[in-house]
C-alpha cells in the first residue's frame, strides 16, 4: 500500500498526540511530536535564563543559541512510544511541566524558531509514512499531506484532561491555572504572525469533546483507510 503523510493539527490539550502516536503504531508509520520540539526549545531557554523578570524572552540570545539545540526522538521500550531528547538528555517529563506550558506559545511564535523547526520537520517526513501533529502541519509543514485532521474540544474539557494527566504522573496541578493557560495558548497560537493555528481548507474537523479514546481511534483509522484508498 502506498505510504501517505498524515497531518494532525488542533488546539492545545485536545489529545492530538495520543491520537497520532496510536495511529502511527497501529499502521507502522513514524510519529513526530512537533509540539515537543517547541517545548524542548522552551526548556532550553528556561535552563539558560533567557526569560526576563517580566516574563518576556530574550529573543536575540535564543537566536544566537539555536545552533546549540539538538532535538531527537527515541523509542521508549517500556511505553512503546517515542521520548523527546534535548542535546542527548531525555526531557520527556521536563517539557510537560506547567512552567514550560506557560511559555511555549511565546517561543513558538518567534519566526526563527519556527523556521528551524519546520525545516527539521519537513526533513523527517520527506519519505512519507509519517504521522505528525502540531499547530501548522497541514497548513505550513505539509500543505500537500494526503490526510489532514483538525482536532478541537471545549477549553473546559481540555483543561480537565491536562489536569488528570498531570495528577496521574504525580505532578502538582491546579485546574483554574490550567484552564487559563489553555485559553491563553489558544489566543497566542491563533493570533501569531508566523504560521498561526488555523484549520486547513481541506482538513477534516474532529470535535472529540464527548468521544472516548476508542471511538477516536476507530474514527481516525477509518479516515486513514479512506485516504490510502484515494492515494492509490
Amino acid at each position: 500500500m502506498k505510504k501517505i503523510t498524515i497531518a494532525i493539527d488542533g488546539l492545545s490539550s485536545c489529545g492530538k498526540s495520543t491520537m497520532a502516536k496510536d495511529l502511527a503504531r497501529e499502521v507502522g508509520y513514524v510519529y513526530v511530536d512537533t509540539g515537543a520540539m517547541y517545548r524542548a526549545v522552551t526548556l532550553f531557554a528556561l535552563r539558560n535564563n533567557m526569560f526576563r523578570a517580566d516574563g518576556s524572552i530574550d529573543a536575540n540570545a535564543l537566536e544566537r543559541s539555536m545552533g546549540e539545540i539538538s532535538i531527537s526522538f527515541r523509542l521508549n521500550e517500556a511505553t512503546a512510544r517515542p521520548d523527546t531528547y534535548l542535546n542527548g538528555e531525555r526531557v520527556e517529563d521536563d517539557i510537560r511541566t506547567m512552567e514550560v506550558s506557560g511559555r511555549v506559545s511565546q517561543v513558538a511564535a518567534l519566526p526563527f524558531v519556527r523556521s528551524a523547526m519546520v525545516a527539521q520537520q519537513q526533513a523527517m517526513g520527506r519519505d512519507k509514512g509519517v504521522v505528525m501533529d502540531g499547530r501548522d502541519i497541514g497548513t505550513t509543514v505539509f500543505p500537500d499531506a494526503e490526510l489532514k485532521i483538525y482536532v478541537t474540544a471545549s477549553p473546559e474539557v481540555r483543561a480537565r484532561r491536562r489536569y488528570d494527566e498531570l495528577k496521574a504522573k504525580g505532578m502538582e496541578a491546579d485546574y483554574g491555572e490550567i484552564l487559563g493557560n489553555v485559553e491563553q495558548r489558544d489566543y497566542i497560537d491563533s493570533h501569531r504572525e508566523v504560521s498561526p493555528l488555523r484549520k486547513a481548507d481541506d482538513a477534516i474537523e474532529l470535535d472529540n469533546s464527548l468521544m472516548t479514546i476508542a471511538e477516536q481511534k476507530q474514527w481516525l483509522m477509518e479516515r486513514f483507510r479512506e485516504a490510502c484508498s484515494a492515494a492509490g
